[in-house]
């Protein structure tokens, strides 16, 4: 533009002070950081509580432990507690093999309506299956 052209144009009318805009940004933004990290926190709570209570136990470790807590003194339930358990636990050749020759054993002591107390070799047999299922477990 040449100062010619300039010249003609109208005069600059006064300019008016800025005016004063209320900014509520830095309010709107705290508020939306602490409401999303409430809900943030709320969602780990929920997570934490729903995962200890459902949480899986070990199977086999359950199973153990009730051929742990046998009671002798009833051998006819003893005798299906550990002929149901320990199927469930003989999931190798192993402890196939020993629960295999432990079934046997135990036969005489299921289907009668009177048994007798449970013979030595039979308990030995047992706790030999226990020491095995311990130590792969």
């Amino acid at each position: 533009m040449s100062l010619k052209h300039t010249m003609n144009l109208p005069p600059i009318k006064d300019i008016k002070p800025f005016i004063e805009i209320p900014d509520h940004t830095v309010w709107l933004y705290w508020g939306l950081l602490i409401f999303i990290g409430v809900i943030v926190v709320g969602a780990i709570y929920w997570l934490v509580v729903w995962l200890r209570s459902h949480k899986r136990v070990n199977k086999e470790q359950y199973y153990l432990e009730l051929l742990h807590s046998v009671d002798w003194s009833n051998p006819k339930k003893a005798a299906y507690t550990i002929t149901k358990y320990g199927n469930l636990l003989a999931n190798d050749k192993r402890r196939r093999e020993l629960f295999e020759q432990l079934l046997p054993r135990l036969e005489p002591y299921k289907y009668r309506k009177d048994v007798g107390s449970v013979d030595w070799d039979t308990k030995r047999r047992f706790e030999l299956f226990k020491q095995v299922c311990d130590e792969s477990i």
